[in-house]
C-alpha cells in the first residue's frame, strides 16, 4: 500500500476545470452550420456507416441576418440571437463596444451591480490607477520644478538648502513608494443616479461587426448569412454583394453603396487580397482575427480567443509581377515595396514578446 496520498485539488484548479468543460460544451460546434445524423436512418444510411462511411442528411442552418455599412466596411448583425451563435460557433465578428467577444450587456449589468455594493469593474480599476499614475507625474514635476526654483534663489543668496527634504523633515520630491493619492468622496448626487440607474433596464447598444471577409465567407461558402441594402432594407444577391464589396475599397468622395460592377476589375482590389489570405486559412480549421494589435495583419487561432491564444501571426506583402500594375494601381496597398530591417525587427520583436511564431514574406 502507497504511503504518498493523492493531493486534493485546489479550489482554483476545480473552478479552472469546470469553465474548460463549460467552454467546451459552448463552443463546441467549429461553424454555424451543425452536421447532425438522421434521427431514423434509412438503409442506405445503415449500410453506408456499415462500411464506415458517415452519413449526414439533417444540416441545421442559423440563417443569419446583417446589414452592409460602407462607412466601416463591414456588416452589422442587429439582431442579438444571430449574434451569438455567430460568435460561440466560429468566432466570427467581434462586439463593437468590445474587445474581442460581444459582452458590453453583461459587463453593464456586473457593474451596476458592484456599484450598488460600492465596489468597481476592473476597467474602473485601471482607469483609476492610470489617473493616479498621471497625477503622480504631474505633482512630481511640480515638486521638482518648485525645488529648483528654491534652489537656484538660495545659490543667488548663499544659503545651502536640502532640494531632497523639506525644513519640516517631509520629501519634497514624492516618490512613488511615499506619494498617496487624493480620496475622491463619492457626492450624495452620484449615489441617486446610482440608484435611479438601478431601476432602469438596461438596452442593449452593442451589435456584432463582421468585417467584408469574414461576411462573404459565410454567405458564399455556409450559405448561413444573408446580408440587407441598409437604403431599402432588401436582401442583396450575391453577385450584388460582389460588386459592393470591390466598390467600397475603390477610392470615392461619397460614403454611397456601389450595386453596379466596378468599372475597372483588378486583382489588387484590397478585399479580394485579404478574402484569398482569410478562404485559405479558414478552410484549413484556423479561426483568423485581426492581428493590428501585435503589427500584423492577422492571428491564427487553433480553436478559438477562449481557448487559447494565437500561435501565428502574418503579414501580407502582395507583389506585383508587372511594375506597370503597381504604377496605374489606383489602391495604395500595405507592404508592397520593399520592407526594411527595422520593420523587419519591429514586428519580429513584438511577436516573439507575446510568444507567437511570425509567418514573414517568403
Amino acid at each position: 500500500m502507497s504511503l504518498i496520498q493523492p493531493s486534493s485539488r485546489s479550489k482554483s484548479s476545480q473552478k479552472s476545470s469546470a469553465r474548460r468543460t463549460e467552454n467546451n460544451r459552448i463552443y463546441a460546434h467549429p461553424l454555424p452550420i451543425i452536421l447532425s445524423e438522421p434521427s431514423q436512418p434509412s438503409f442506405l444510411c445503415k449500410v453506408l456507416n456499415f462500411f464506415g462511411i458517415s452519413s449526414v442528411s439533417d444540416i441545421l442552418n442559423p440563417h443569419c441576418q446583417g446589414v452592409l455599412d460602407v462607412a466601416t466596411r463591414s456588416v452589422w448583425v442587429l439582431d442579438i440571437k444571430d449574434a451569438v451563435v455567430l460568435w460561440q460557433r466560429g468566432f466570427f465578428g467581434k462586439g463593437d463596444l468590445s474587445r474581442s467577444e460581444p459582452s458590453w450587456l453583461a459587463r453593464q449589468i456586473n457593474a451596476r451591480k458592484l456599484a450598488k455594493k460600492g465596489m468597481m469593474t476592473s476597467e474602473e480599476v485601471t482607469a483609476k490607477r492610470r489617473a493616479e499614475r498621471k497625477q503622480f507625474k504631474l505633482d512630481r514635476a511640480k515638486a521638482m520644478a518648485a525645488a529648483a526654483a528654491e534652489a537656484e534663489t538660495a545659490f543667488q543668496q548663499g544659503r545651502i538648502v536640502s532640494t531632497i527634504y523639506a525644513a519640516d523633515g517631509t520629501r519634497m520630491i514624492p516618490s512613488a513608494a511615499t506619494w498617496k493619492p487624493k480620496d475622491a468622496t463619492q457626492s450624495d448626487e452620484d449615489l441617486s443616479k446610482v440608484e435611479e440607474d438601478d431601476e432602469e433596464p438596461i438596452e442593449n447598444m452593442e451589435h456584432l461587426q463582421l468585417t467584408l471577409q469574414e461576411a462573404f465567407f459565410l454567405l458564399w461558402n455556409l450559405d448561413c448569412l444573408s446580408i440587407l441594402n441598409p437604403e431599402d432594407g432588401d436582401t442583396l444577391t450575391l453577385s450584388q454583394i460582389w460588386n459592393a464589396f470591390h466598390n467600397i475599397y475603390i477610392p470615392s468622395s461619397t460614403l454611397t453603396l456601389s450595386l453596379d460592377p466596378p468599372q475597372h476589375r483588378r486583382f489588387d482590389n484590397p478585399f479580394l487580397v485579404n478574402y484569398v489570405i482569410y478562404h485559405h486559412y479558414r478552410s484549413l480549421g484556423w479561426v483568423i482575427k485581426s492581428g493590428i494589435k501585435f503589427c500584423v495583419d492577422y492571428l491564427l487561432y487553433k480553436r478559438g480567443p477562449i481557448f487559447a491564444h494565437a500561435e501565428f501571426a502574418i503579414v501580407v506583402c502582395p507583389v506585383y509581377e508587372d511594375p506597370t500594375d503597381q504604377d496605374g494601381s489606383p489602391f495604395d496597398l500595405a507592404n508592397v515595396s520593399p520592407f526594411s530591417w527595422s520593420w523587419l525587427s519591429t514586428i519580429n520583436r513584438v511577436n516573439s514578446q507575446v510568444q507567437k511564431v511570425w509567418l514573414p514574406p517568403a
